[in-house]
């Protein structure tokens, strides 16, 4: 029955573009809501008699649409054609436009399409507006080290990779544990069934869903445009290797695509289509150009140049045509040699894979006692390294857009895993940087310990700072009496991360130099516990003074009461306030 009607479809269409319709006709126009609320969607739908042979053309037919805001400034957005509906005889075709507002009131649009034989335009039409609990899109904040909505409301993202689950009841799961943004990988639209420049609509409509997912549950999407096996015919080999899907086969070969000029011209229109079908969101936070682009062939030839100049034309395209900005990444595989200083200075977040068994310092004899340092403490340094080094060489929001996996010490299924990711988001936080660590991927063998309540412990502590709006920003100067300490410091307050990966953190002394004398609020969080900690008046801060530039406070020890634990653990963080 599936064939059946996909034939049915086929016939219906190559009848209705090959015979001469005359100027462009709409059949109807209409839209989602007369009234639509700020940074949600807003979506025309309409029919039109049109000559063409392929739909996602623009240069066979152009469908854009404009918008006139209440205050006068106009909005250029690209329409888009998607599968009519199955419902009765298919004699016309489907097209939209998505929209959303940044401005509260009165809105007008009208649609243009262009085909062979003339154009035409579509009368005004109104919506109006409304107030709405949403936020808008990410943007980078003031500080240029972390993330804000457009209305300036403070972000930072917490979450993974989840990928071919395009499942409400697990973002369900997701949101419940604290979890606010995921990492996707997107099958390129150009599959082998819908051959080149053409997008295959069982593909967009899975994007589609994951967006809407995200829509529903407030949180955020880095949409991953390139991965890398799409790219490669021999790098890697096995599920690495996956340009035999790719119909850009037809037309260059996989160690030339980023520098083949035929191929940039179909690239030009799918970038078009994505922004068309997908710009509008709220929840869309990144474009994640490419993961891992040293696993394709044109990379793997020498062609490295190449490639990151083929990383900035479709950044500079992106920032080109996308009303709404949305952010850019891209990133190398996580070895310790990967660094990728040309797309760096490129992209909007330069983006560090950390894999650590490749080449990171890490535990090499295969016994704790038998190393020099232990494994979970090698472990955090490499991440506060990293964050480090990118924002110290860029000065942009840094983050870790793939990591963890099993290229590590320890096996997923022991309890010092979690504790290396445990570590592992705590450190990149303490250490500036804008989002947690993007641990790949969800999935029951990685489930029991990554997905698990820390992630929602972890939330709560980074729900109370303002990190947008936070200003001149620096690491903090930090001592911990025994191990290590971490911490950005601001006008506005200081938090940081102290851990000793060999013991527990009881009774150690934190030490912040080279602070402001006054008098400090100090709040300490149980990192495992999810919970500020109270002193024996109940609440949960107390105030410390600082002596001679630099303040001091001790972790306290907490002993059995009334019959239950209250072990203070291998780490802790803290945040730390001037007292008016």
């Amino acid at each position: 029955m599936k064939n059946s009607i996909t034939l049915l479809f086929s016939l219906v269409l190559t009848c209705a573009t090959s015979q001469v319709l005359g100027v462009p006709e709409f059949q109807w126009i209409k839209h989602n809501s007369d009234t639509v609320g700020l940074y949600d969607k807003f979506e025309a739908s309409f029919w039109l008699n049109a000559e063409f042979e392929n739909p996602f053309d623009p240069d066979d037919i152009d469908v854009s649409a404009e918008f006139t805001s209440p205050s006068g400034k106009n909005r250029k957005i690209s329409g888009f054609y998607s599968s009519a509906s199955m419902e009765g005889w298919l004699s016309r075709f489907a097209w939209f436009v998505r929209f959303s507002a940044n401005e509260t009131g009165n809105w007008s649009y009208t649609i243009a399409v262009k085909d062979r034989t003339g154009s035409i335009t579509s009368e005004s039409r109104k919506f109006t507006v409304i107030e709405s609990p949403y936020h808008g899109p990410i943007k980078i904040a003031s500080n240029k080290r972390y993330l804000e909505h457009a209305d300036e409301t403070p972000f930072y993202g917490v979450g993974m990779w989840v990928n071919g689950l395009e499942n409400g009841e697990v973002m369900d799961e997701l949101k419940s544990l604290g979890v606010n943004y995921v990492s996707y990988v997107m099958t390129p639209l150009e599959s082998r069934a819908s051959g080149l420049g053409r997008y295959d609509q069982q593909l967009c409509s899975l994007v589609d869903k994951m967006l809407g997912f995200m829509e529903e549950r407030d949180m955020q999407l880095a949409l991953n445009m390139w991965f890398h096996s799409f790219l490669s015919e021999t790098v890697w080999g096995g599920g690495n290797v996956r340009w035999f899907e790719n119909p850009y086969q037809k037309i260059t070969s996989a160690k030339d695509f980023y520098r083949s000029e035929e191929a940039w011209k179909y690239q030009e229109k799918l970038y078009r289509y994505m922004i068309a079908r997908w710009g509008y969101s709220r929840s869309l936070a990144i474009w994640f150009i490419v993961d891992e682009v040293n696993g394709t062939d044109g990379w793997a030839a020498g062609d490295t140049l190449q490639a990151a100049q083929w990383v900035g034309k479709i950044h500079n395209y992106l920032k080109t045509n996308d009303p709404w900005q949305h952010l850019t990444t891209g990133t190398r595989s996580g070895g310790i040699k990967e660094w990728w200083q040309e797309a760096y200075e490129i992209l909007d977040m330069p983006g560090r894979e950390i894999y650590e068994a490749q080449g990171f310092p890490i535990n090499r004899t295969g016994k704790i006692d038998g190393d020099e340092t232990h494994s979970l403490t090698y472990s955090y340094r490499n991440y506060q390294g990293q964050v480090n080094k990118l924002w110290s060489n860029f000065e942009k929001p840094v983050i870790i857009p793939e990591t963890g996996w099993d290229h590590t010490f320890y096996m997923m299924s022991m309890p010092q895993y979690q504790s290396q990711y445990h570590n592992a988001i705590w450190v990149s936080l303490a250490s500036g940087s804008a989002m947690s660590p993007f641990w790949w991927a969800y999935s029951g063998q990685l489930n029991d310990n990554v997905v698990t309540n820390q992630i929602l412990n972890y939330r709560r502590f980074t729900d109370e700072i303002p990190f947008s709006r936070l200003t001149n920003l620096a690491p903090a100067e930090i001592l911990n009496s025994e191990g290590d300490a971490y911490a950005i410091g601001s006008d506005q307050l200081i938090f940081g991360w102290a851990v000793n990966a060999e013991t527990d953190m009881a009774g150690k002394t934190i030490t912040i130099q080279n602070i402001q004398k006054g008098k400090y609020s100090l709040k300490l969080f149980h990192t495992w516990g999810g919970r500020f900690l109270e002193n024996e008046d109940g609440n949960t801060s107390r105030v410390v003074e600082s002596k001679g530039r630099s303040v001091s406070f001790d972790i306290p020890v907490h002993k059995i009461t009334g019959g239950h634990a209250r072990y203070i653990g291998q780490d802790i963080a803290f945040i730390l306030e001037p007292v008016d």
